[in-house]
């Protein structure tokens, strides 16, 4: 959702009252409640056209909206199932109805990384990989960056090495938590963890924090290492984005974004994204480049990250595909 949806649902949970909208954020995950926190946050004064805009839009859309099914989560049970079988539907169906093997590790995603960072401090490395390995990779990176440089790395090969998690690993969670699985040992292994996990937290977290990890992992597996740095992806991978996708990726950034991103940009990825604008916003990006003075080296990977985070959803999306190693693949 752009900014704009964003502000369009703040708006309308705003015309809802305290009681519903509460109802509503019960339905929504962790980052969507945040996001539409700060954005109601801000807005102090709405302009009355602006709300009835807002209205307008909502009625439209929800008129045009009908019940299909009574029971949504019963006819995806059903459904994959037929399609797929007993076995691969379960080990889908917890993950998409939010069940009992992952509802209490779900709580997590909740927390800020400092509170998670506590939680887990004292935890046997493998405990925490399987722990973080559930959760985004954006909060890993932040609650990684919390812990010391030999406790953070020790997680992280952890994480790269894990080859899905098995339900006693998370029961060992219970000494940190109440209680973070409701079932037994007919629980499905999740497949989660892996090179790929781990290469997207590290990603993540800031080059100089970056070097140290896969030293550290290098030093152990050399081999691990390189298949870690095989998965990765850095701003200056962009150039390996055709033109079409560089140009989906360029109408979901703002101008101010993409001049601090740039900042740290090598040439030829600049003059790529140059040759996928019009003549007119290519110069005038070009001289904001050249007015702009320093910048602190926080803010232009910040606005990177940001652009990388688009850039997966925008793959997600099918609207990007990545080419690596001779083949193409899906971040």
């Amino acid at each position: 959702m752009d900014d704009k949806g964003v502000e369009d649902a703040a708006i309308l949970l705003m015309t809802l009252g305290e009681e519903e909208a509460s109802e509503v954020f019960k339905h929504l995950q962790p980052k969507e409640v945040q996001k539409l926190g700060e954005t109601i946050a801000k807005l102090k004064v709405v302009p009355r056209t602006r709300v009835d805009e807002v209205l307008e839009r909502f009625d439209k859309v929800a008129g045009s909206q009908s019940m299909l099914v009574s029971d949504t989560d019963e006819y995806v049970r059903q459904v994959l199932r037929k399609a797929l079988g007993d076995d691969k539907a379960n080990l889908l169906l917890d993950r998409i109805l939010q069940g009992s093997d992952v509802s209490s590790i779900e709580s997590l995603k909740w927390m800020d990384p400092a509170s998670v960072a506590e939680l887990l401090r004292n935890e046997h490395p493998q405990i925490v990989a399987a722990i973080l390995a559930h959760l985004d990779f954006d909060q890993v990176s932040s609650v990684l960056k919390l812990w010391t440089e030999r406790q953070r790395n020790e997680v992280l090969i952890r994480i790269a090495t894990l080859d899905g998690v098995q339900p006693t690993a998370l029961k060992d969670l219970n000494e940190v938590m109440s209680q973070i699985l409701a079932g037994g040992d007919r629980m499905k292994k999740s497949s989660l963890g892996g090179v790929k996990a781990a290469a997207e937290i590290i990603n993540m977290m800031g080059s100089a924090t970056e070097a140290s990890a896969l030293d550290y992992i290098r030093e152990l597996d050399s081999e691990l290492a390189q298949k870690v740095m095989d998965n990765m992806f850095t701003f200056d991978d962009l150039e390996k984005i055709d033109d079409k996708g560089i140009q989906s990726l360029l109408k979901e950034v703002q101008s101010e974004s993409l001049v601090l991103a740039l900042k740290g940009a090598n040439p030829d990825l600049r003059e790529k994204i140059f040759r996928n604008m019009s003549t007119r916003a290519a110069e005038t990006l070009r001289e904001d480049l050249e007015s702009r003075g320093p910048v602190r080296l926080s803010e232009v990977e910040a606005e990177q990250k940001e652009m990388l985070k688009i850039v997966r959803r925008l793959v997600d999306e099918g609207q990007i595909v990545l080419a690596t190693g001779g083949d193409d693949q899906f971040l």
